[in-house]
């Protein structure tokens, strides 16, 4: 690397703080540490150059959940989550809202160092499509509307709302009917970050989206997977500013 990346570690464990910060530093990367979430937020909005954070789920006061959901609502900056928490559930939901990798205690600061530079180099080579803003209220496809308003999705006489992530995956169908999105510029696009390692995330999110599409799981007709390439919706769509 030419020039110093900036990584924070955000972790109530001096230990962790400073084994990382010396590990990271005999690599070339320039490190600032915190010991808390509300630290870290305050510390963040005056740093102007933070490349990538390394953020500890289990932290005093805000969690890193917490803290995560704060920071996407300012930044995409790459977020890597660490846990002593070996349940899955906390890989989803940091994935969910916006993480880009998860790393379980202990760990090998070897295999944190892989998994950076991998995060990095795909954020300046990622391919992302530019998604101009709605310009239509409604999006109707198959025997569905979607609001873009209230971002709720109508069937026949039912509708329900959608999450940030299934919205956002959504429109991205929507506004790109008939192209193949592959998994990584689908990551790229709904999280502002590459799929990989954690690619499996992907098609879950996928198939969450089926289900609310009441699609077979077995033959999906409306967000079909194409082999080695990735998904691509088959229905047309009408773009249209007002319901009548």
């Amino acid at each position: 690397m030419t020039n110093a990346k900036c990584i924070y570690v955000v972790d109530d464990d001096d230990e962790i703080r400073t084994l990382l910060k010396t590990y990271l530093e005999k690599h070339q990367f320039t490190v600032l540490t915190a010991d808390s979430g509300e630290a870290f937020l305050a510390n963040f909005r005056a740093e102007q150059e933070v490349d990538l954070v390394i953020l500890d789920i289990m932290l005093p006061g805000q969690d890193g959940f917490a803290v995560c959901r704060s920071l996407r609502t300012q930044s995409q900056v790459p977020v890597i989550m660490l846990t002593a928490n070996s349940d899955e559930m906390d890989r989803i939901i940091g994935l969910e809202i916006g993480a880009d990798d998860y790393l379980a205690k202990p760990f090998n600061p070897r295999e944190l160092l892989a998994r950076i530079k991998a995060i990095l180099r795909r954020m300046e080579h990622t391919e992302v499509i530019e998604i101009a803003p709605v310009a239509h209220r409604f999006y109707r496809f198959a025997q569905f509307t979607l609001d873009t308003l209230s971002r709720e999705l109508h069937f026949k006489d039912e509708k329900e709302s959608l999450s940030g992530a299934d919205y956002n995956l959504l429109m991205l169908f929507l506004t790109h009917p008939g192209a193949v999105l592959t998994r990584e510029l689908i990551a790229e696009n709904t999280r502002g970050r590459d799929s990989a390692p954690l690619d499996r995330f992907i098609d879950v999110h996928v198939s969450r989206l089926r289900q609310r599409l009441r699609e077979d799981a077995r033959q999906p007709q409306l967000i079909k997977t194409i082999r080695g390439q990735g998904y691509i919706l088959t229905a047309s769509v009408e773009a249209i500013s007002d319901a009548r």
